[in-house]
């Protein structure tokens, strides 16, 4: 997909992110694709979406533009998304229309600065869009200079840093649209239909929704959680994994 029609694809729009980590019982690369659909049926506008597996699953089953990622811990370093530039050629080769990474300021594998890997990767990648998974504002606006297509807000509280803010942290989203000079991904914290759409008006440029639409472990937590009722007793049965 050209990058004009990403860019109309996704304004104003509902990005989901269809992910599952090995622990959780939905842990499939043919669920995520179907989640993947049932996303697109309902009217989003993108897919984010974790491991060239879950990747080529679901492009084989929505036709929709994808944020790819790879998930991968390297020993002794805190970044996680995208880490290395193994990640970002691996997405590139699979064609992802938007590869997005962990643009904070945390230890990166090899005890590289962010500035000096996103000069790697825009030089080697001149073409791709790349999209900067930011925890404050100074990393958003250093990976708008170091020329990031999108600025998101993913990992806003998950940095030691930042992990007092309240999210969905409007004020963040309004700066970095106002500042940056990107369209801004507004992502991390919305919960509620209300919440996209303060995000939105607030100056987002789309908005990404992971949790509260596709994971039932999580929502249905929170339900508990929320309500103080009687949680109900767990069974030794497990759903079959692909």
């Amino acid at each position: 997909m050209d990058k004009a029609a990403v860019y109309s694809l996704l304004a104003g729009g509902l990005i989901v992110s269809c992910q599952a980590l090995p622990d959780e019982p939905l842990f499939s690369s043919y669920i995520m694709s179907r989640m993947a659909y049932a996303a697109m049926e309902g009217g989003a506008v993108g897919i984010r979406a974790n491991s060239i597996s879950d990747i080529r699953e679901i492009k084989n089953t929505v036709d929709l533009p994808i944020i790819g990622i790879i998930k991968q811990k390297y020993e002794g370093f805190e970044t996680v998304i995208t880490p290395t530039m193994k990640e970002v050629a691996a997405l590139a080769l699979e064609e992802v229309d938007m590869i997005a990474l962990d643009c904070t300021f945390r230890s990166r594998p090899g005890g590289r600065k962010i500035e000096d890997f996103l000069f790697e990767i825009r030089k080697e990648f001149p073409d791709q869009l790349f999209m900067a998974d930011c925890s404050n504002y100074e990393e958003g606006m250093l990976a708008a200079r170091f020329g990031m297509d999108f600025i998101g807000t993913t990992l806003r509280g998950y940095t030691q840093y930042t992990q007092t803010a309240v999210l969905p942290d409007l004020e963040l989203i309004r700066r970095l649209s106002m500042d940056s000079g990107r369209p801004v991904i507004a992502e991390g914290g919305i919960k509620t239909p209300e919440q996209l759409k303060t995000a939105l008006q607030v100056g987002a440029f789309a908005a990404v929704v992971g949790s509260a639409i596709t994971r039932p472990r999580e929502i249905t937590r929170d339900f508990i959680n929320g309500a103080d009722c009687r949680v109900g007793e767990k069974t030794d049965k497990k759903g079959d994994r692909e």
